[in-house]
């Protein structure tokens, strides 16, 4: 297996000392905490311009608040350049680990940096961190990816968050004119890619022995509420045999969902909550509100398995005497990744000794967006323990080296159009 050069492993331990100093961007004192257009991110904009300017980009806020550094191209034939996107997210969730989405915006840099200022390149390169991924102050995930892709959705403007404070205002307040947020969109024509290199949050590459993998596809999510009701009744003196526990019932449906899990392969099925009424020690519950999540990279698998799981509840709620309502249902389809820009990065991968299976993600991020209107493709960094969304969320110096120079080499090949291997 290929061992990262000096220079890739420095530029790494950078990129990790980085995310260090920007962990202390927080809006709490005892965890990291990092909401859309907080003082905290505006503290965290303050230390990455500062290195991209360090590093010869150019850093510049656009009206949603992300942050984008660009290396300027220098075009041979006088063409309009286009321009090669790298990057992740900066926002948190509450009480988040120091690498969640930094660690890509920051190995992004890093490769920018390793490949240096000297040699010439045909086509712009932004250093994206999007402002929003998470989807906590306002509900709502990929703002930041959205307002990039020309995808925002303007009604959001007028949503207020918590404290009451409407996004629009929070945008004025951080310095930008909402009014401005169309010119945030990059031209579908003009951009030569997104590559985002983010955390894996799971265990397969470390599984596997390798530092580095290429998603393929990002998983296609059901949401569903399911509301199972029977009767009230009281512990003591019901009988057995004449109750219409609806918790009963619901147990039966939360078993269901993980026996479907295990017989369909890559589904992924998790019942995550459950709301018990009256929720009282000596009170057989009359009514549970359940959640189903399922995702599948292939939206006909996945369809089929809510299917099942629907007609299984129904069954399961009649055995009991309770009725099934779903109350909720939100699909969201599987996205694949480019194709094309996926096996690039592959194939620098195997010149690494990095190769291995293409994976699928079960969680969202900001390719996800940026798929729909530009080639993307996604990296996993190996996630030693796998623990994401905490402060012991881990990464490894050697893992991020060879993510910059996958990066690096990507950029000259790109900028090589005739090189066979490209």
């Amino acid at each position: 297996m290929h061992a990262p050069s000096p220079e890739s492993l420095a530029a790494a331990e950078t990129a990790m000392l980085r995310c260090d100093a920007i962990a202390a961007c927080s809006e709490e004192e005892d965890r990291i905490t990092r909401r859309y257009l907080t003082p905290a991110m505006k503290e965290a904009h303050g230390k990455l311009a500062g290195w991209m300017r360090s590093a010869g980009l150019a850093p510049r806020t656009d009206a949603a608040g992300n942050l984008i550094g660009r290396r300027s191209a220098a075009p041979l034939d006088g063409s309009r350049p286009r321009v090669l996107l790298l990057g992740s997210h900066i926002d948190s969730v509450p009480g988040a680990g120091r690498y969640d989405g930094v660690l890509g915006v920051l190995a992004a840099l890093a490769a920018v940096e390793a490949f240096g200022r000297r040699e010439p390149l045909p086509f712009h390169v932004d250093v994206v961190a999007f402002s929003e991924e998470e989807g906590v102050r306002y509900a709502t995930p990929y703002l930041g990816s959205r307002a990039v892709a020309g995808t925002f959705d303007y009604e959001l403007l007028t949503r207020p968050d918590r404290s009451g404070v409407l996004m629009e205002d929070a945008i004025r307040a951080f310095g930008q004119n909402p009014r401005l947020l169309p010119e945030a969109a990059y031209r579908p024509e003009d951009v030569l890619g997104f590559v985002e290199t983010h955390l894996e949050q799971g265990p397969l590459l470390e599984a596997a022995g390798r530092s580095v993998g290429v998603v393929s596809a990002v998983a296609g999510q059901s949401r569903l509420l399911v509301r199972l009701t029977g009767r009230t009744a009281h512990a003591g003196t019901r009988p057995m045999d004449q109750r219409q526990d609806a918790l009963l019932a619901a147990a039966g449906v939360v078993a269901a969902v993980r026996a479907e899990g295990l017989a369909t392969p890559g589904l992924k099925a998790t019942v995550g909550r459950l709301d018990v009424l009256p929720n009282t020690r000596n009170v057989v519950p009359g009514r549970v509100d359940l959640s189903m999540d399922v995702r599948h990279a292939e939206d006909a698998v996945r369809v089929a398995a809510v299917g099942r799981l629907l007609e299984q509840a129904i069954d399961l709620a009649a055995a009991e005497g309770c009725e099934l309502t779903v109350e909720e249902n939100q699909n969201q389809p599987a996205v694949k990744m480019d194709a094309k820009l996926g096996a690039r990065c592959g194939a620098l991968l195997a010149e690494l000794g990095q190769a291995g299976p293409a994976m699928v993600s079960g969680a969202g991020h900001d390719a996800v967006v940026m798929a729909a209107e530009f080639p993307a493709a996604l990296l996993f960094l190996r996630h030693p323990g796998g623990i994401s969304h905490h402060l012991d969320e881990a990464a490894d110096v050697a893992d991020v080296a060879v993510a910059v120079e996958l990066l690096v080499r990507l950029m000259k090949r790109l900028a090589a159009p005739d090189d066979p291997r490209r």
